[in-house]
């Protein structure tokens, strides 16, 4: 299954700067640690955010489920980083109710 209107699809750099990438939030700092271990950082953040859309756009969706704030679909795929290194990740995108757009939730390293 693909993602529904993929070609809608969304990615605030804000969400990869101040989540993703960043050192210093509760949640995302794991995730920082590994995305910048590839290079990627706060003046590549808009390189990061097209990997995602590429994803999104050429990728299956693996699985989906109903959230109280809509539907979330989970899709793996590679990404190409700024090392030059092919990594797999799982990225995560929610159409939220009443709406028709797919936004970035998040991302994390797949085996």
């Amino acid at each position: 299954m693909e993602l529904p209107n993929k070609s809608k699809a969304q990615v605030s750099i804000t969400k990869i700067v101040n989540y993703l990438l960043s050192e210093t939030h509760p949640l995302g700092k794991s995730k920082a640690r590994y995305f910048r271990s590839y290079g990627f950082n706060d003046e590549n953040a808009a390189e990061l955010a097209s990997g995602f859309l590429l994803i999104a756009k050429n990728s299956e969706v693996e699985r989906s489920e109903q959230s109280l704030f809509g539907m979330k679909y989970v899709i793996r795929g590679e990404l190409m980083t700024p090392n030059g290194d092919m990594i797999r990740v799982r990225t995560v995108w929610i159409i939220e109710n009443n709406a028709d757009t797919p936004r970035f939730v998040t991302a994390y390293p797949a085996e």
